[in-house]
C-alpha cells in the first residue's frame, strides 16, 4: 500500500514539475517577441534525453520558484526539422538560452545547479556593476574567477563589453571603481583590465598579452584545478596545451597524491614561465582519456593533451620528480617527444568508429528494449528483403517462338522418345492398309 501511494505521490510531482517546462514547435522563434528562452533541443531516439528529462523538469520547476523571467521549453527535432536547421543543432540535448537577437549555447555540466547558475548569470547584464566594497567582497566570496574592470569611458572599455558578450557563457564580468578594490590590489594606471582568481590578480598588459579578448580566453580557467569533460571540451578554443595528473580520487594513492603536488606545485611556481603554453590540472578517473584517445590511460599518470586537434602525449619515462616533469613538459615544447593520435583522416574514421560503438554500449546499458528495437527494426528489414527475393518463385508466363522446337524428351530408360514430325503419323496409317 506504502509502495502504491509514493508511487502515485511521485507521479503527482513528475505532472506538477513538467508543467513549467513549455512543448515549442515551429512557431517558436516568431512568437518568442524578445523574452528569455532556455530551451533544450532534444529527440525521441537519445537515450542520453531520456535520462536527463528529469532535471530538465527541475530546472523548470527551480527557475519558475526564484521568480526568474527566463522561460523554459523543449522541441523535439525530428518533428520539427526547420528549427533544427535554423538553430544549428548538431547533438543531443542542445541547451540553448535566447537573449533578445543572440542565442548562447550551453557546453557545461547536465546538473540542476549548474544550468541555474548559467542561466542567471547569461540572462542578466553582460557586465555587472561593483558599488561597494562589502559588494566587491561578496561576489569574491561566490565565485573563484572574475574579471573586473576599473576605471572610466575609454576605448579598452568598448572592447572589454564585446569580449564580455562573446565570454559571459564560461565566467562573470564586472566593472568597478579603483576606490573599491582591496587594499591589496595596487594599479599602476587606469583604466585597466583585472582577472580575480587563485587567491590573487593579474593585470592585462596590451604590449605583452596581446588583444584583449585572446588574453580573456587564455585567462578564464584557474591556473590550476580539477578538469571535468566539459571544461577539457572548452579548452579545444584555447592554443594552450593541457597537462594533466589521471588519478582516482575515491581511492587515492601514495602516487596519485604525488603527481597532483607536483603538478600544482609547477603550475604555481612557472606560471609566468608556462603562462602562455599550458594548462594545468587533475581529472578525477581516465574513462573520458580512454575515450580521447581510444586506448587505456594507467591511474595514475601524467598525460599532455592538445585538444585543438585531438592530439596528446605520454612521458617516455617515469615521472619521479618536479624536474622530470618538467623535462617532459619542455620535451612537448621543443618537439622531441612525438605527437599521438590526433585528427588525421585515418584517425577520424577510427575515432567515429570509437564513439559508435560507444554510444550503442551505452544506448544498451540505458535503454535495452528501445535499443534492440532501434538495431533490430532496420537488420529485420533487410533480412526479409533478402528472403522474398532468394525464395520469390517467377511466373512461367513465357509463350514459344513460332517455329521453336521442344527439346527431346527422355523415357524412362534415358533414351530419346521419337520425334513426330509433321508427316509420321501419315506414313504409319499406309503401313498399316499395306499390312
Amino acid at each position: 500500500m506504502r509502495n502504491l501511494i509514493f508511487t502515485a505521490l511521485l507521479s503527482v510531482i513528475a505532472v506538477v514539475v513538467s508543467g513549467y517546462v513549455e512543448e515549442l514547435d515551429d512557431k517558436f522563434k516568431e512568437n518568442r517577441q524578445g523574452e528569455l528562452w532556455l530551451v533544450e533541443f532534444y529527440a525521441p531516439w537519445c537515450a542520453y534525453c531520456h535520462t536527463f528529462e528529469p532535471i530538465w523538469y527541475e530546472v523548470g520547476a527551480e527557475l519558475k520558484s526564484l521568480g526568474s523571467p527566463v522561460n523554459v521549453g523543449k522541441m523535439d527535432t525530428t518533428e520539427h526539422t526547420s528549427m533544427a536547421s535554423e538553430f544549428n543543432i548538431r547533438g543531443y540535448p542542445t541547451i540553448k538560452l535566447f537573449k533578445g537577437d543572440l542565442s548562447f549555447d550551453y557546453k557545461g555540466p547536465r546538473t540542476k545547479d549548474a544550468i541555474i547558475e548559467y542561466t542567471n548569470r547569461v540572462s542578466g547584464p553582460v557586465v555587472r556593476t561593483l558599488s561597494s566594497v562589502q559588494l566587491f567582497q561578496h561576489v569574491m566570496s561566490r565565485h573563484d574567477l572574475i574579471f573586473v574592470y576599473i576605471g572610466g569611458e575609454s576605448l579598452l572599455k568598448k572592447e572589454y563589453y564585446k569580449a564580455a558578450t562573446e565570454y559571459i557563457v564560461h565566467t562573470y564580468f564586472f566593472s568597478a571603481s579603483e576606490e573599491i578594490l582591496p587594499k591589496a590590489v595596487t594599479l599602476q594606471d587606469v583604466p585597466v583590465v583585472a582577472v580575480f582568481k587563485d587567491g590573487t590578480y593579474y593585470l592585462y598588459n596590451e604590449f605583452l598579452d596581446g588583444d584583449l579578448s585572446s588574453w580573456i580566453n587564455r585567462e578564464r580557467f584557474p591556473t590550476y584545478f580539477q578538469i571535468d569533460s566539459f571544461s577539457l571540451y572548452q579548452m579545444g578554443e584555447q592554443s594552450k596545451l593541457v597537462a594533466l595528473a589521471v588519478v582516482d580520487e575515491k581511492n587515492p594513492s601514495e602516487e596519485s597524491i604525488r603527481y597532483k603536488t607536483m603538478m600544482e606545485r609547477l603550475s604555481t611556481e612557472y606560471r609566468d614561465h608556462y603562462k602562455s603554453d599550458y594548462q594545468f590540472g587533475y581529472m578525477d578517473g581516465n574513462e573520458y582519456i580512454n575515450g580521447l584517445i581510444m586506448g587505456e590511460v594507467a591511474i595514475p599518470s601524467i598525460i599532455v593533451l592538445n585538444m585543438t586537434i585531438d592530439g596528446y602525449y605520454l612521458p617516455e619515462s617515469e615521472i619521479e620528480t618536479i624536474e622530470d616533469l618538467l623535462r617532459f613538459l619542455n620535451s612537448v615544447l621543443d618537439g622531441s617527444t612525438s605527437l599521438l593520435g590526433g585528427n588525421g583522416f585515418l584517425q577520424c574514421i577510427r575515432r567515429n568508429f570509437f564513439k559508435a560503438k560507444s554510444t550503442l554500449v551505452s544506448m544498451f546499458q540505458t535503454a535495452p528494449i528501445f535499443s534492440c528495437f532501434v538495431c533490430g527494426l532496420p537488420v529485420g528489414i533487410v533480412v526479409m528483403v533478402i528472403w522474398a527475393t532468394c525464395t520469390a518463385v517467377p511466373t512461367n508466363d513465357e509463350k514459344p517462338e513460332e517455329g521453336a522446337t521442344a527439346s527431346p524428351a527422355l523415357d524412362a530408360h534415358g533414351k530419346k522418345a521419337a520425334e513426330l514430325q509433321p508427316g509420321s503419323t501419315e506414313k504409319t496409317s499406309e503401313a498399316k492398309k499395306e499390312d
